[in-house]
């Protein structure tokens, strides 16, 4: 399971490296979407996959009983995805703006500032 997603984010990489190189300012919001996505799995799939209990330590126990699962990736993914969020929401704003004043996506054409 862990080897299927590891390509699968090699896969979600790749797509984002390929969107993130296009000149359309759109693909390049959804390379920057697909990018966050990516890191996002890779976290989970370093840290491992397993099941077990939460990680909740009875009174009185110094330890859990059982298996726990590991909260710090969950923690940490759950920030990413709230900062990736508020990238992406910056950056639709940014390219709703930029075609109000250039009626353009393409890359090339928006490097002129002059007008």
């Amino acid at each position: 399971m862990e080897a299927l997603l590891a390509v699968i984010v090699g896969i979600l990489f790749a797509a984002a490296v390929y969107m993130l190189l296009r000149r359309s300012i759109v693909k390049l919001v959804i390379g920057l979407m697909l990018l966050s996505n990516a890191a996002n799995l890779l976290v989970f799939v370093t840290a491992g996959l397993r099941r077990g209990a939460p990680p909740l330590v009875p009174e009185g126990l110094a330890a859990p009983p059982s298996a726990v699962a590991d909260p710090l990736p969950q923690a940490l993914v759950l920030t990413a995805i709230v900062i990736s969020f508020g990238v992406l929401s910056f950056a639709v704003v940014l390219v709703r703006r930029a075609w109000e004043l250039v009626r353009t996506d393409d890359l090339d054409r928006l490097q002129d500032t002059d007008r």
